[in-house]
């Protein structure tokens, strides 16, 4: 069932008061590894998500921008690793236990099968939200095709990574996609690509007996960023280097993933969303240190 709730931008977010070393104000060096020049994507600093340290295994896998009121992330950002494209397909599906105690693990951990979902499913989704959801399916924000070693794949099956995609959407344009970035990346970026994909939300919801439990993303975006990339590259990927940027509508028709610069994504999330006049996905761009080109960043 979906509702439709009219909000001025994303207000009435409930605060959830946790205690941990990874789900936190900033991020440890260790977990800022996975962003560019280790630094979050700027202009929705005022906005209170949850910061979170993806641990799988005793080791962090990468990061993402929880809202805990809609039960979605906003986006993630990882690192992504040369592979064939697989899927690690049994995974059993995972949560983020911090989000909800004081004294939780950091690393995710698979749902109980008992149905004791009532301890933590105010902060964060549950399988139980996704389980009568025709039109949608769980769509990771960071996929398991962008990643190659098994406990990275598995790292990507925890609802705090995905978000609920329309099926035509997710096995169509999206999922092509996420084919075209795999072999752009795996051909011709030569240093460590880091990707941002996140959504954008208008106030449509998923319900769960009567109570608004997951925001359903109007759009779907992702940028990368690979400084160090093959110059001989054909013109039309070379062109697509050092970073570039995309984004669809998550629906069923009229759903084609349009890529484009990543100055003229940022422009397009602050006409549509909740980002601040400042918004920025990578630091400086982008451009490396100590480039001719490089801007002089304002913090």
């Amino acid at each position: 069932m979906i509702a439709h709730i009219t909000y001025r931008g994303l207000i009435c977010l409930v605060i959830v008061v946790m205690a941990g070393a990874e789900v936190q104000e900033s991020f440890s060096p260790e977990c800022k590894q996975f962003l560019y020049m280790g630094t979050l994507p700027r202009g929705l600093e005022e906005q209170p998500f949850k910061k979170i340290c993806q641990f799988y295994e005793g080791k962090p896998r990468f990061v993402t921008l929880y809202d805990t009121f809609n039960h979605i992330p906003v986006y993630s950002a990882y690192i992504f690793k040369r592979s064939d494209g697989s899927k690690k397909v049994d995974v059993p599906w995972m949560y983020e236990p911090q989000l909800s105690t004081v004294s939780g693990p950091r690393d995710m951990q698979q749902f109980p099968s008992e149905n004791i979902h009532k301890s933590f499913e105010d902060a964060q989704a549950v399988l139980d939200d996704y389980s009568n959801t025709v039109i949608f399916e769980r769509g990771q924000l960071n996929p398991d095709e962008h990643q190659a070693h098994p406990d990275d794949k598995a790292a990507t099956y925890t609802l705090t990574n995905v978000v609920p995609q329309v099926r035509e959407f997710n096995i169509g344009p999206w999922k092509m996609h996420e084919h075209t970035i795999r072999r752009r990346l795996n051909n011709y970026c030569r240093g460590s690509a880091y990707v941002v994909t996140g959504i954008t939300t208008s106030g449509h919801t998923i319900r769960r007996h009567n109570i608004n439990r997951l925001g359903i993303p109007t759009y779907l975006w992702s940028a990368y960023c690979c400084i160090d990339f093959d110059h001989n590259a054909p013109y039309s990927e070379r062109s697509k280097l050092p970073t570039f940027a995309a984004y669809g509508l998550n629906d069923s028709e009229n759903n084609r993933v349009q890529e484009m610069t990543v100055q003229q994504l940022e422009d397009f999330l602050k006409k549509v969303t909740y980002v601040e006049s400042s918004f920025q996905i990578f630091y400086d761009n982008c451009v490396p240190p100590n480039s001719a080109n490089s801007a002089l960043h304002l913090p």
